[in-house]
């Protein structure tokens, strides 16, 4: 079953799922940005004491997302290691399932800048980019090529309701010719899609898709950039 917002990315078909990734059904291909496993642990070095669990929980998503859609290839979209030494700190029990779950499909790590050289028992096709399925896939966005998919920014946005409540999720931004993808970890905040990270990366009106609930009730929402707010 697939739980997103399907809609045409400079003429391939894609949909935005509600676990915050990215399926084309055309190529059976599964794209994930940002996992940043053992940033717990990256911050537990520097003293600041967070629960170590963030790695294996975002293994767990992935694995349930695998085991759903059977993708014939899985493309991460870089900054999957927090730092040059998260593939030394994966706990075994971790490492195990990450090459289980690789084993399954054909699996593309892009570079990204926390992880230019992933680990070397990583198996799998290492790239700065790649072109796939009428897209072009990097970590950085550039803003200047149509059908690119990027990472790196993490964005979120802000709905405020008529009541004046507000919700700030995670989310993809899009104006149809390129997208930058949501952080897929668990311990990855988000930028405000009003951040100016984001000015000359979009060359149309910005829609967030705005993934919410869980399970089978999850949706992924398209919100025009005019209902969108600044974060406080």
């Amino acid at each position: 079953m697939m739980r997103g917002h399907a809609f045409q990315l400079h003429e391939t078909p894609v949909v935005a799922l509600a676990e915050a990734a990215l399926f084309l059904p055309r190529t059976q291909t599964l794209i994930v940005s940002d996992l940043h496993f053992e940033k717990g642990s990256a911050f537990a070095v520097k003293g600041v004491m967070l629960p170590p669990f963030d790695t294996a929980e975002t293994l767990r998503r992935l694995e349930a997302l695998l085991e759903r859609l059977s993708p014939k290839v899985l493309i991460a979209l870089g900054d999957s290691f927090h730092d040059r030494g998260a593939g030394a700190r994966l706990a075994e029990t971790d490492r195990a399932k990450l090459e289980s779950l690789i084993s399954q499909t054909q699996t593309i790590w892009i570079e990204g800048n926390h992880d230019p050289e992933p680990p070397a028992w990583l198996a799998g096709q290492r790239a700065a980019e790649v072109q796939h399925d009428g897209l072009w896939f990097r970590h950085e966005p550039s803003g200047q090529v149509p059908g690119e998919v990027a990472g790196h920014l993490h964005p979120c946005a802000r709905v405020t309701g008529k009541r004046g409540g507000s919700i700030r999720r995670r989310c993809f931004a899009t104006d149809g010719r390129s997208l930058i993808m949501p952080a897929f970890g668990a311990f990855t905040g988000g930028l405000n899609l009003f951040d100016p990270a984001f000015d000359g990366l979009f060359q149309g009106p910005v829609h967030a898709l705005m993934p919410s609930g869980t399970g089978p009730t999850a949706k992924v929402h398209a919100i025009a950039a005019k209902n969108l707010t600044p974060s406080h």
